[in-house]
């Protein structure tokens, strides 16, 4: 086995079901635009994110393609893989393991998106891009440490291209546009500073994380985590069973997520909880819809139900509370439990 294919086993992370629970979403359903994960250091933040990739199926990609397109979604291809299919040319085809694409906090805003030679497109009448962090993203995970250490213009682009599946670059009146459709993970230190609210809100689903204090659950992850230090191989070997059932939950609930249905009732169900809860404007609304119906895929259900709302809830309000300045983040439980027995 490869070091690059060591990689801790998903299934055999100890607690922090919330933060699984968000990023099994986002890797079902990447139009929930990401995932912001706040915590303190050391609490597998990173490990989960990269178990994530390693948890997923393999993607068929056009091998020679800056963006890894797929051969069989003419719908989704960059420009160049759409004219060469329309000219009748076969795409050279290839398989691999869906990427994390990192992100360094010192990136500028062309190292993301990628940028465009002016002089040849005004000489030559050439488009000649230059792909950037975006275009290595594309049907994979864009993780972003220490988002909230970044530049906030850089943040507001990530999440745009987050929202919309394309990144679009535009010098001095030359454009070039391509897929850029990939899952979002942000962690960050609260004690190291916060994300304005305005960003905050456009991260779909948010988590709080803190280290685990049940002692039996830090024994447990003491324990796993020296059996994987000393035997990688056979560690993941024993856990391939429960990450092959996660793979097919998966692989399910992105078949049928298309046909999932959602009833009136669940939809005045959330925009009532959206009103008492006091949130501001309407992407809360729309993104536990969206997270509800992914749940119920999850489930193996194509019908939304009370409990798929109940169990994505927090996950989509809890960055969308108003708060007092230096107020924690926090969702009012017993609010919350008093909406949904009304």
């Amino acid at each position: 086995m490869q070091p690059e294919t060591i990689i801790y086993p998903f299934a055999a992370l100890v607690g922090q079901e919330e933060m699984k629970k968000g990023l099994l979403l986002n890797a079902v359903n990447p139009k929930l635009s990401g995932i912001l994960i706040r915590g303190e250091k050391g609490t597998a933040k990173s490990t989960a994110v990269r178990a994530l990739a390693a948890l997923l199926p393999e993607i068929e990609v056009v091998a020679d393609c800056p963006f890894s397109c797929d051969p069989a979604d003419i719908t989704t291809m960059c420009s160049s893989c759409r004219q060469r299919l329309e000219a009748g040319e076969e795409l050279p085809r290839t398989r691999r393991r869906m990427r994390v694409v990192d992100l360094p906090v010192s990136a500028t805003e062309d190292r993301v998106v990628g940028t465009l030679d002016i002089e040849r497109a005004i000489k030559k009448g050439e488009k000649h891009f230059e792909p950037g962090v975006l275009a290595q993203a594309n049907r994979g995970i864009l993780y972003v440490d220490e988002v909230n250490l970044l530049d906030d213009h850089v943040v507001d682009v990530l999440l745009d291209s987050a929202a919309m599946g394309v990144n679009t670059v535009e010098r001095e009146g030359v454009s070039f546009t391509h897929p850029a459709n990939f899952i979002l993970v942000g962690t960050m230190n609260p004690e190291e500073g916060e994300l304005r609210p305005q960003l905050l809100d456009r991260f779909g689903l948010c988590v709080n994380i803190t280290g685990i204090l049940e002692p039996g659950e830090r024994v447990e992850i003491i324990k796993r985590r020296v059996a994987f230090e000393e035997d990688p191989e056979g560690f993941i070997a024993r856990w391939e069973g429960e990450q092959e059932k996660l793979r097919r939950q998966i692989l399910t609930a992105i078949e049928i997520l298309p046909q999932v249905e959602m009833p009136e009732e669940i939809l005045y169900l959330i925009a009532k909880i959206a009103i008492e809860m006091g949130v501001d404007g309407h992407r809360a609304d729309l993104v536990m819809m969206k997270a509800a119906r992914t749940m119920a895929a999850l489930d193996g259900r194509t019908e939304v139900i009370p409990d798929d709302v109940y169990a994505i809830v927090n996950l989509a309000l809890l960055h969308r509370m108003r708060r007092q300045p230096f107020q924690e983040m926090h969702v009012d439980q017993a609010k919350l439990r008093e909406v949904l027995v009304k």
